[in-house]
C-alpha cells in the first residue's frame, strides 16, 4: 500500500523508580535549548524569535503515560503532540541537521519527531550498528531542541514483522537500554505489518514489549496495527480484531495511518470507531495518495485533522525531507543549503502541514 521507499534519482505521570533522573534530564534538556537559542545561528536559517524562558513540549509535559484512550503528561492531563517524521535515514539523513531541526522545534513550533529507521532497502540490516547510531543521534538532537522522538523500527517488506524479530530485539535493547532515564522517549515497534494475521502482529507486539519494558519500564510503546497501520481496513478488516484481542500490555498506544487522497470515509470512520475503544497514534499520514505523491486533498486531510484535533491524538506527517514526491516538506534540493525556514524552501504539502503545527 505505502510504496514510498524508493529514493530520487541520484540518491540514495513521572513515575516510577526512574522519576528523579528523568526531571534531572529535563531541567538539562531545557538548559540545552536555550543555550542553542542564544547561540549564532548559520547564515540563511534564523529562526523565528522564540524566548528563551518558554517551555518547550518536553519541559511542559514530561513523562508521557497512557492514561484510558489518551496520551496523558506527567500531571495526568491530555495531550496530543503534532511533529514531523524523517524519511529513511539511509536515503535523507542530510535532511535533518543542526538547521532543519531548529527550524522544526523554533520556527514550525513542533512537538515531536518521528526517527525512522528502515529495517531493509540499504537499512538497519545492512549496518546495525552503524544505523542504530545515527538513530541516537537524531533521538538526542531532538531531545536537545525540547521535542520528544519517536523511534520507528521501520519494518514494510516483508510486512510480517517477526521476520525480522530478531533484529528489533537487538536494536530495541540498544534504544531501550540508552534511553531508559530519559521521558522523551516513544518506540514505535512495527511500522506498518501487512499480509500477515492481527494475531500475527500481536505475538510480536508480545515479544518485543518485554524487551523494553526490561530497560526502560515507563516509556509509551506504539504497536503497529494489521494492514499498513490501517487497523485492518486495507485488507477487509477493521478495528474489531484488536478492540477484541488487545495486545496483553500496559502503557501502550496503537498506530494508524492513512493518506487522505486514498483513504477515504471508510478509513476516516475506522480511526474514529478505534479511538472510541483504544489509545491511538497516528505515526504517519499524508495528504496525497497511498505512494505519498500525486496531487494534494487538503479538503480530506482537514477533515481527519478536524477528528484527531477533537479527540486529542497525536500525529506526525510524512514526510520531513526533499524528496522528489509531493510528500516531502521541502523542495527538491532544499536539503543541499542550509535554508530551512520560512515557507519559500516548501512545498505545497509542507506549507500546509507548517501552519498546522504552528496552530
Amino acid at each position: 500500500m505505502h510504496q514510498r521507499t524508493t529514493p530520487p534519482a541520484g540518491s540514495t505521570p513521572t513515575t516510577g523508580r526512574r522519576g528523579m533522573a528523568r526531571k534531572a534530564l529535563l531541567a538539562a534538556s531545557a538548559l540545552g535549548v536555550v543555550t542553542a537559542l542564544m547561540a549564532p545561528v548559520r547564515a540563511g536559517a534564523a529562526p523565528a524569535p522564540v524566548s528563551p524562558t518558554a517551555a518547550t513540549p518536553l519541559a511542559a509535559n514530561g513523562q508521557l503515560s497512557v492514561c484510558g484512550r489518551q496520551l496523558c503528561n506527567d500531571s495526568g492531563q491530555a495531550v496530543a503532540l503534532n511533529g514531523m517524521s524523517t524519511h529513511g535515514t539511509q536515503w535523507y539523513a542530510q535532511c535533518v541537521t543542526d538547521g532543519s531541526l531548529d527550524a522544526l522545534a523554533q520556527d514550525w513550533r513542533a512537538d515531536v519527531l518521528r526517527v525512522s529507521t528502515y529495517v531493509q532497502e540499504g537499512g538497519y540490516e545492512t549496518d546495525p550498528a552503524g544505523f542504530t547510531a545515527r538513530a541516537q543521534k537524531f533521538v538526542d538532537a531532538a531531545h536537545a531542541r525540547g521535542m520528544y522522538a519517536v523511534i520507528d523500527w521501520h519494518m514494510l517488506s516483508p510486512g510480517d514483522p517477526n521476520a525480522n524479530l530478531s533484529r528489533a530485539k537487538t536494536f530495541f535493547t540498544a534504544m531501550a537500554k540508552k534511553y531508559k532515564n530519559h521521558p522523551g522517549v516513544l518506540y514505535e515497534i512495527a511500522n506498518e505489518p501487512s499480509g500477515v494475521s492481527w494475531s500475527a502482529v500481536k505475538s510480536y507486539a508480545e515479544q518485543i514489549i518485554p524487551v523494553i519494558r526490561a530497560q526502560d519500564p515507563d516509556a509509551v510503546v506504539l504497536v503497529g496495527t494489521r494492514a499498513w497501520s490501517s487497523f485492518g481496513v486495507s485488507e477487509g478488516s477493521d478495528e474489531k480484531e484488536v478492540v477484541n484481542n488487545p495486545v496483553r500490555a500496559s502503557n501502550i498506544m496503537y498506530t494508524f495511518h492513512f493518506y487522505a487522497a486514498s483513504h477515504r470515509e471508510e478509513y476516516l470512520n475506522a480511526l474514529d470507531r478505534a479511538s472510541d475503544k483504544l489509545p491511538v497514534f497516528v505515526t504517519e499520514f499524508g495528504t496525497q495518495n497511498y505512494a505519498g505523491e500525486g496531487a494534494n486533498d487538503f479538503t480530506m486531510s482537514q477533515r481527519y485533522l478536524d477528528l484527531m484535533k477533537r479527540k486529542k491524538i497525536s500525529w506526525t506527517n510524512w514526510n520531513f525531507s526533499d524528496d522528489h514526491r509531493s510528500g516531502a516538506a521541502f523542495k527538491t534540493g532544499t536539503c543541499d543549503g542550509n535554508t530551512w525556514t520560512g515557507t519559500g524552501v516548501l512545498k505545497e504539502a509542507g506549507v500546509w502541514i507548517r501552519e498546522r503545527i504552528r496552530q
